[in-house]
């Protein structure tokens, strides 16, 4: 990074205050009538009805609208294990993002050990204070873990979003990049260079989508995970090929898409020929890709690429999802973010960059024009349309699976 964009980027964290959030008061505290009824004796009176009645709290409290973005650091963005205080400025940012995008109050929870079990305990201990829990930078395969338990234990949404929010993003690319060069999911060679928690949550939400087991090679850093090889954890086992592939150059050859979660220039020129006709690539490493795109785009001509950096086109940002999935789990008080509601983000968010793109957002954009094809395939971030589309149809896959608690408001369609 340039040493001016580090400076403006500390600058930015600590002026004019330290730290990205702060917490606002909702009601009145300026008399003596006010405070009798904030704090003693009158907060004993919502403080009965809660302890006759748990659901009384979404009334009472602001727990229905307040999610905890939890981590312990293990895996922060791509710097590796910086420890649980070293995450927390992106702990932060994510609260930012929920607030800004979605107008759900969130707070940060550094969580200071690396055994699995001590972070589940604490989490599920403290999980009745939140409306939801997002979980964040912790490695794999702890992460699946640790998800898994916190799931069973706690009674409200638990979502890991570098697996799931990186897999919906991803996958509603992919479906319309796949429509563009005129393929289909299922019929779709694909390699994945990564078998991190984001890499295994693309391919399944992929598979549940339609993607076939057997088209999908998957590859780590000793290779291509292949039926029989030793070694191989029980989540990169899912993705066991009966191959006799074992390098990227062997996986790659032929394939139709290419999806990248592992490290900066390591897919080929020579690769990237050797792929389909009308290929797609997804270099999704952060925040040097797998290919640079100027790169790709002179080696073939036929391809759709997408990033993970917002300074150029397709752009797989996890802020096109998890703001209006926690949105829509929340407003029907739904336990849990379930494969329906995941699958109904996907087909929300593709069907999005199908539709005209708003003359504010192209503002925001500084573009003259945006039209679904190769160079737009998912939605810009500064879309509001995201909050208005995405939510409603998670809030109506929750109810329709039933895991929500309320029923869908009539006419439902939050904006901020």
């Amino acid at each position: 990074m340039p040493n001016d964009l580090k400076q403006a980027a500390l600058s930015y964290h600590a002026e004019p205050r330290p730290g990205k959030i702060s917490v606002e008061l909702t009601k009145p505290a300026e008399t003596q009538l006010d405070l009798s009824l904030a704090y003693s004796p009158g907060v004993a009176e919502p403080c009965r009805a809660i302890a006759d009645d748990l659901a009384q709290a979404y009334r009472y409290t602001g727990k229905g609208n307040l999610v905890a973005v939890i981590s312990n650091g293990t895996a922060v963005l791509g710097l590796g294990n910086l420890g649980a205080l070293a995450s927390k400025p992106v702990m932060e940012g994510k609260a930012l993002l929920f607030k800004r995008f979605a107008g759900i109050n969130s707070i940060d929870i550094e969580v200071d050990t690396e055994d699995a079990d001590e972070f589940v305990d604490t989490v599920a201990r403290i999980a009745d204070t939140f409306g939801g829990i997002n979980l964040e930078d912790i490695k794999a395969p702890e992460c699946f873990e640790i998800e898994a338990a916190l799931i069973e234990r706690c009674q409200i949404p638990v979502f890991h979003d570098d697996q799931h929010g990186t897999a919906i993003v991803t996958a509603a690319g992919m479906v319309n990049a796949l429509e563009i060069q005129d393929k289909q999911l299922q019929d779709a060679v694909i390699t994945c260079l990564g078998a991190g928690a984001a890499a295994i949550a693309c391919m399944r939400l992929l598979v549940s989508m339609g993607a076939r087991r057997e088209n999908i090679y998957m590859l780590d850093r000793r290779g291509v995970i292949y039926a029989g090889r030793e070694g191989v954890n029980a989540y990169k086992q899912e993705f066991a090929n009966r191959t006799d592939k074992r390098s990227l150059s062997d996986a790659i050859n032929g394939a139709d898409v290419f999806v990248g979660l592992s490290g900066a220039d390591l897919l080929s020129p020579e690769m990237l020929k050797s792929m389909a006709d009308r290929p797609v690539v997804f270099a999704c490493s952060n925040p040097d890709p797998e290919i640079k795109p100027e790169l790709a785009l002179d080696t073939r001509r036929d391809l759709i690429i997408a990033t993970g950096r917002s300074d150029y086109s397709n752009q797989v940002n996890n802020v096109l999802g998890f703001p209006f999935i926690f949105r829509g789990a929340l407003d029907v008080r739904a336990s849990r973010i379930n494969e329906e509601m995941k699958i109904a983000a996907v087909r929300a968010l593709s069907e999005l960059a199908k539709e005209e793109v708003p003359e504010e957002v192209l503002a925001a954009c500084d573009a003259q024009s945006l039209s679904f094809g190769p160079d737009y395939i998912i939605p810009k971030p500064m879309d509001a349309r995201l909050l208005s589309r995405i939510a409603p149809a998670v809030a109506r896959a929750a109810v329709d699976s039933g895991v929500a608690r309320l029923p869908l408001p009539e006419g439902y369609c939050p904006a901020l």
